[in-house]
């Protein structure tokens, strides 16, 4: 039965405290991780009634720093099925609670495949139904980046099945690299 991407939108909240700083005493990048993964497991797994899996992360920049006592916020969404995985876009916003100040520190998005509880391998999820402009744009560009991707694996895959090393060394000498053989 096909199921609606407000269906299964997730948001959780977390108080950002110090035992998730780094050295620099921001937030580190691992913690934010963790809550993505964990965001987006919830998502996708009320979406497909079914245990699902991380199989990609694209698109982790780190745009704002986050600070120790900010709320943090990930908004997620289901942006696009196939026959057992399904794209999951996520929204990270922290607030600061004594300002209110809010700021967009990440959009990322994971593909998450649903696996049989029994088998262990991929089962189908159901059709996605899309409610909103934002929804129908969010699950193109989805379809655009899936595209892109395919392109890059096999230009990237191309060229380095091609590459000499003697004919490239060129490419290092503006680089910071010593070679010491």
């Amino acid at each position: 039965m096909p199921k609606s991407v407000s269906y299964s939108r997730t948001t959780i909240t977390e108080l950002m405290i110090p035992s998730y700083a780094n050295f620099g005493g921001k937030i580190h990048g691992g913690i934010l991780l963790s809550l993505m993964d964990k965001v987006a497991y919830a998502c996708a797994s009320k979406h497909a009634g079914t245990y699902v899996v991380t199989v990609s992360v694209d698109g982790v920049n780190f745009l704002q720093p986050i600070e120790v006592g900010e709320l943090l916020s990930l908004h997620a969404s289901v942006n696009y099925v196939g026959r057992s995985s399904m794209v999951i876009g996520i929204r990270v916003v922290s607030e600061n609670v004594k300002t209110g100040e809010q700021k967009h520190t990440n959009t990322s998005y994971f593909t998450m495949v649903a696996k049989d509880d029994i088998t262990g391998k991929p089962t189908e999820v159901p059709e996605l139904i899309l409610e909103t402009k934002d929804d129908i744009r969010r699950c193109l560009e989805a379809i655009k980046r899936k595209e892109l991707k395919e392109v890059y694996k096999d230009d990237f895959n191309n060229e380095i099945s091609e590459l000499h090393i003697e004919g490239n060394l060129h490419l290092l000498e503006k680089e910071r690299i010593i070679i010491n053989p």
